[in-house]
This record gives structure tokens, C-alpha cells and sequence, in this order.
């Protein structure tokens, strides 16, 4: 790898953070823009779940076709492109003088942040194979990073636009996070026109086809080889696991441990903070030292374990002394993703990461119905209180499935083929 390509590898780490830090600090100010709009809380709360739903249905469908185009045309056009439709977007939002206007702004939102899938196929591309579960987990961290700091500077953000006199004036005040977010990626994309070369050369590229680029065609391709169907699957339920944390977390524990925003937001800053430890600091060596295969079922294994204690904390203390079990769960997707890059042809990274990124959005549009379902159905007056953990035990049944089936991963770190020259199985 040249030294070019290594020097933009941190570029594609900021871009990720960028991302998610520019998703996460719209999240305090947008239910409370679309209060503005329809005119009460209630109204707010239906359509706050549409947009949810919006953005990851956009997700999901166009993640397959920008993993699609970057096999085709590169990574550096389709990550700049994101970049700079992200920031346009978010001033799209920003301006926005209705409810129609703002929720279209939001599904572009879904579209052009599906570049992740992209992010990861370059790091991919600059990285040995023995090293992507180290690579990945840095990209994991700086994922988890900007998630945890986003909405807690779009909630500081929000409450000084209101002590704006410009934004007061023109009934902006609420609007400033999104002003700031689309600094933030049009900066990136001005640093990276610079900066960020092609990682993929042009004899390893293969034709755009609609065929794989699609959320079926997609599906249809992780399909084709056995082991990557079997990482697939479990990708996806970690996936649904881990939605239990936006969907439930804050009214869980209100209702277990008389927690407000403040101690939720702290708890939230921990968990962020052991979980960078974990994915930039020990992910790689523990991969090194032990091997994919075996980081990955600790990674599980550790999530189980956490799932079920933060479903039975019966104290914040213990709920608390969890959280460090749980940040080791964050071995498990980066050594999934290396392994499963592992038996992917170079041309075909982009496809896989995006049908990864595919399942990952169609994870954000179902299993919230999945867990604020059940945390519905426990805290009903007459319901043991001991029983509202019941969200977290469902996603302990996810990580139970994906152990069951990690039994049959290979460790190898090599694309195999097939005698008819077709996908690693």
C-alpha cells in the first residue's frame, strides 16, 4: 500500500465519526422541529416514527446501490459525492418552511449516509486481511464516538440557538444543529478532494449491475456463499440487538431506576467511552493474539451475558458494572466483518458492504416495533417490575442464535473459490 493510501485511511475514520457525529446532533432538535410543524406532542410522536422509518427504509434500499457504484466507479467519488449531498441536505433541512419539505430532507438524509458501506469497502481495500478486525474496530469507535457525542452537542447546540438573535428572528432557533452539520460535511468534502485517493485500481472493478445493487440482489449475493450467508445472519442480529439501546434504554430506566435525562446521558457517555476502548484498543490485538473466529465468539458471548444482566439489574450499580461486560460484545462485529471480507473477491467489497449496511437499516425499521412492543407489554400496572428488563433478554436470544451458528464459521482468511470459479463457500 502506498503511502498516500495510508495517510487517507484517517480520513475515511474522520469521515465515519463526521457522520455519525452529523446523524447524532440533529436527534435532540428534529422531534421538537417537527413539534413545530404539526402542532402538538402527540402529532410529534407519529411522525417522528415515520421519519425513523423513512430514513431507514432509504437506507436500506440504496446502501446495496452505493456499494454497487464504488465496485464500478471507485471509492473516492462515491464517498466525496455523500459527503457533499450530506451537506447539502442538511441545509436542505435546515430550511425547510414545512413538514413535507423537511421529511423529504431527511429520506436524501438516508440515502446519501449509506456511504459507510463505501468507508468500510476502501478501509477494506488498504487493508491486509490480516489486519481489517483491528481496522474495522477503529472504524467501529469512531462509528460509536460520534453517535454518543452527537446528541449531546445537538442538544447544548439547540438550546444556544435560542440566544441567537439571527436564527430568533427568522424562527430559527431550533436549527442551528443542522446549520453545524452541514459545516461539518462540506468541510469533509472540501479536506477530502484533497486529500482522499482512489484506494480501488481500475483492472479489479467490475460492471454496475442492478442485479446485485438492490436490497434482493443483495441478499441474493451474500446467499451464494455459505459461510458469508452464516456471518450475514448473524451481522444481521447483532444488528437487531443493539437496537435495543435507542428504543428502549431511556424509558427503561426511568421506570427501573428513577433515571432523567442527565444520568441516561452520563450512563450513555460510559458506555461510549468503554466501547471505544474496547474496539480501538483491544480489538486488534485480542484478533491478533487469538484469531478471528475465537474474538468473535468472546464478543458474543460477552453480549449475552451483559443483555441478560441489564435485563435483571435489580440497581443502577449493577446495571453500571455491566456496562463493561457489554463493551467487550464490541469484538464481535468488527472480526465478523473481517472475516466475512476475508472470503469476498476485492472487486466485490463494495456489494458486500453495502448488502451489510442494507441489513443493518432494515434492522433500524423493525426492531424498534420489536422491543418497544415488548417493554410495553411489562410495564403495565399489575406487571413485576423485575420483568421490565425483558427488551434486553429478547436481544440476548439474538446473540444465543448468532453463538449457535458461529459454530460453523472458518476461520480462513482467504477468498476461496470454488472449482467453477464462483463465490468462497
Amino acid at each position: 500500500m502506498s503511502d498516500k493510501l495510508k495517510a487517507a485511511a484517517p480520513f475515511i475514520l474522520v469521515t465515519v465519526f463526521l457522520d455519525m457525529l452529523s446523524i447524532g446532533v440533529i436527534i435532540p432538535v428534529l422531534p421538537r422541529l417537527i413539534e413545530d410543524f404539526v402542532g402538538s406532542i402527540s402529532s410529534a410522536g407519529l411522525w417522528t416514527g415515520i421519519f425513523g422509518s423513512a430514513w431507514g427504509t432509504a437506507q436500506f434500499i440504496f446502501s446495496p446501490i452505493q456499494g454497487g457504484l464504488s465496485d464500478s466507479i471507485g471509492r473516492r467519488p462515491v464517498v466525496l459525492f455523500s459527503n457533499f449531498g450530506t451537506g447539502v441536505d442538511f441545509l436542505f433541512m435546515a430550511l425547510a418552511p414545512g413538514l413535507w419539505w423537511l421529511l423529504v430532507g431527511r429520506i436524501i438524509s438516508g440515502m446519501t449516509s449509506a456511504s459507510i458501506s463505501t468507508a468500510y469497502a476502501y478501509m477494506s481495500d488498504v487493508t491486509p486481511p490480516e489486519k481489517r478486525a483491528g481496522v474495522f474496530g477503529m472504524m467501529g469507535a469512531a462509528f460509536g464516538i460520534g453517535f454518543v457525542v452527537g446528541p449531546s452537542l445537538g442538544g447544548v447546540l439547540g438550546e444556544f440557538g435560542h440566544h441567537v438573535p439571527f436564527l430568533v428572528d427568522h424562527g430559527w432557533e431550533d436549527r442551528l444543529p443542522f446549520f453545524f452539520a452541514a459545516c461539518l460535511s462540506l468541510l469533509n468534502f472540501v479536506y477530502g478532494f484533497f486529500v482522499l485517493p482512489e484506494s480501488l485500481p481500475k483492472d479489479k472493478r467490475k460492471p454496475f449491475s442492478m442485479r446485485t445493487s438492490n436490497p434482493l440482489g443483495a441478499f441474493q449475493f451474500l446467499a451464494k456463499s455459505s459461510q458469508v450467508l452464516r456471518l450475514s445472519v448473524m451481522y444481521l442480529m447483532m444488528m437487531f440487538a443493539q437496537s435495543v439501546f435507542p428504543t428502549t434504554t431511556v424509558l427503561y430506566c426511568a421506570y427501573r431506576f428513577g433515571w432523567g435525562p442527565f444520568e441516561v446521558g452520563l450512563m450513555l457517555a460510559v458506555v461510549g467511552v468503554c466501547s471505544a476502548i474496547v474496539q480501538a484498543g483491544l480489538t486488534g490485538i485480542i484478533a491478533k493474539k487469538i484469531g478471528e473466529r475465537k474474538a468473535m465468539y468472546l464478543g458474543l458471548f460477552c453480549g449475552m451475558i451483559a443483555f441478560i444482566g441489564y435485563g435483571l439489574a435489580p440497581s443502577w450499580e449493577w446495571f453500571v458494572a455491566t456496562i463493561p461486560i457489554g463493551a467487550l460484545w464490541g469484538l464481535a462485529t468488527p472480526n465478523i466483518q473481517a472475516l466475512m471480507s476475508s472470503k469476498v473477491d476485492p472487486k466485490e467489497q463494495g456489494t458486500l458492504q453495502g448488502a451489510n449496511m442494507s441489513l443493518s437499516a432494515m434492522s433500524t425499521v423493525f426492531a424498534p416495533i420489536l422491543f418497544g412492543v415488548t417493554l410495553s407489554a411489562v410495564t403495565h400496572p399489575g406487571v413485576a417490575k423485575w420483568l421490565s428488563g425483558s427488551a434486553f433478554w429478547v436481544a440476548a436470544l439474538f446473540m444465543v442464535f448468532s453463538l449457535l451458528l458461529a459454530a460453523g464459521v472458518k476461520q480462513s482468511l482467504k477468498v476461496e473459490r470454488p472449482a467453477d470459479g464462483g463465490a468462497a463457500h
